[in-house]
């Protein structure tokens, strides 16, 4: 069997975190297989490299022994590999919701009346509901970007526009590590697609606001700092309750974020994102808090460890609490904590997470640097930013300390 395999140069641009634009040459071969007509390319750094494998794919088809091993690989079997590679990379959540989203890429998923019955009658029906054919037994040679497309439309009618978008998601990452893995070339991803337009706008609350929430928390000795914090520190709620006292370091005047708490209480050291670890300058305000919280933070087994842990439960003799110390988990802290402080003061049912939001809009209304708020917010998606704001004029010190000016501190 007769082949022309083509060798071609490309010059790749690409640019780095720094900002900076690089330029990598690549060896290309291009050739398309006689038997099923499909373009085939591989991609090599090196001239030799590519030189020796077009030798040896020319043999290979002169012998009749050259076979693609995609022939056989469905779309369901890259999403299963893709998982598989991320279950020991991301937290468990994140996994978890990983998992979920495939199905909506592989199935089976059930039609929109089934899913209605399935509710209706419990786990009372025994019998398997009319699914939609999904892109699970699709053969990823044979995927084509209209199928993509149709695809994308009828979860979108189905389930939502959001949880589509979620799943093309996954679908292009899977079919990019099986490129990798088994050397095709995946269908292109259709463009123009459906957005989602029925998100509501956060609600962030006004430095006013804010400043009504910190006055109310220095009177309010065992659970304002809980509520006060987030405004003065920016983080994830993650991150607030996974924060230990031996990352806050009162002579460096630094809160070092280094772990998060998972929905179990348990300590990841995974943050978000790799920006999301960081250190974050104490504000006057915020120093004062925690000093004084301090003194009288539950300790656990007489040891101080979580900043933000649980209050247990009021002993009468003696005068101490049990079950103190541990961990708070996120809806205890929303439900205790949180939500009683915003109503009592009648401000607007927000969530702990627009603290953050308030965190950074406020410090951008100031005139802080972009580049600076995301930094100190942890935002991994501000690279480019931080490459022509980080070198201002500002420091990360001073730019807190515009909170408590912004705060009527």
């Amino acid at each position: 069997m007769t082949i022309n395999i083509a060798l071609t140069k490309r010059v790749r641009r690409r640019k780095l975190t720094s900002g900076a634009i690089v330029e990598q040459l690549r060896y290309v071969l291009n050739w398309r297989d006689p038997r099923t007509g499909s373009r085939e390319q591989r991609f090599f750094e090196r001239q030799k490299e590519a030189q020796d494998k077009r030798a040896e794919l020319t043999l290979a088809y002169q012998m009749g022994n050259y076979s693609v091993k995609r022939e056989s690989l469905t779309v369901g079997d890259a999403v299963a590999a893709w998982l598989d590679n991320k279950r020991d990379v991301v937290r468990a959540n994140t996994f978890g919701n990983y998992e979920f989203q495939a199905r909506y890429v592989v199935g089976p998923m059930p039609t929109t009346e089934a899913r209605k019955a399935l509710v209706a009658l419990g786990k009372r029906d025994k019998s398997t509901p009319p699914c939609l054919t999904l892109l699970g037994k699709v053969k990823t040679q044979d995927l084509t970007t209209r199928q993509i497309r149709e695809w994308h439309r009828m979860i979108s009618q189905e389930v939502s526009v959001y949880s589509a978008n979620k799943a093309l998601m996954i679908l292009k990452a899977a079919l990019a590590l099986a490129a990798e893995d088994y050397e095709f070339r995946p269908p292109a991803m259709p463009t123009g697609l459906q957005r989602r337009t029925d998100k509501k706008r956060k609600v962030v609350l006004t430095p006013d606001q804010v400043h009504k929430i910190l006055f109310a928390a220095k009177s309010d000795p065992e659970r304002g700092v809980y509520y006060a914090a987030p405004f003065l520190m920016g983080t994830r709620p993650s991150e607030q309750l996974g924060l230990m006292w031996n990352s806050i370091d009162f002579d460096a005047n630094l809160i070092r974020i280094e772990r998060i708490q998972l929905k179990d209480g348990a300590l990841s050291e995974l943050t978000k994102t790799e920006a999301g670890r960081r250190e974050i300058p104490m504000s006057p305000h915020l120093r004062e808090m925690l000093l004084e919280w301090r003194v009288r933070c539950p300790r656990r087994e007489g040891n101080l460890e979580r900043v933000f842990p649980a209050h247990g439960l009021r002993a009468a003799w003696p005068l101490h609490r049990i079950g103190s110390g541990g961990p708070l988990i996120y809806n205890n802290f929303r439900k205790r904590f949180w939500a009683p402080a915003i109503k009592a003061l009648g401000l607007p049912a927000v969530t702990p997470h627009s603290a953050r939001h308030a965190f950074i809009s406020t410090l951008q209304a100031q005139g802080v640097e972009v580049g600076l708020v995301a930094k100190l917010a942890g935002h991994k998606n501000a690279v480019v930013t931080l490459s022509h704001y980080t070198h201002a004029m500002r420091g990360g010190a001073e730019a807190i300390k515009e909170l408590d000016l912004a705060y009527g501190k």
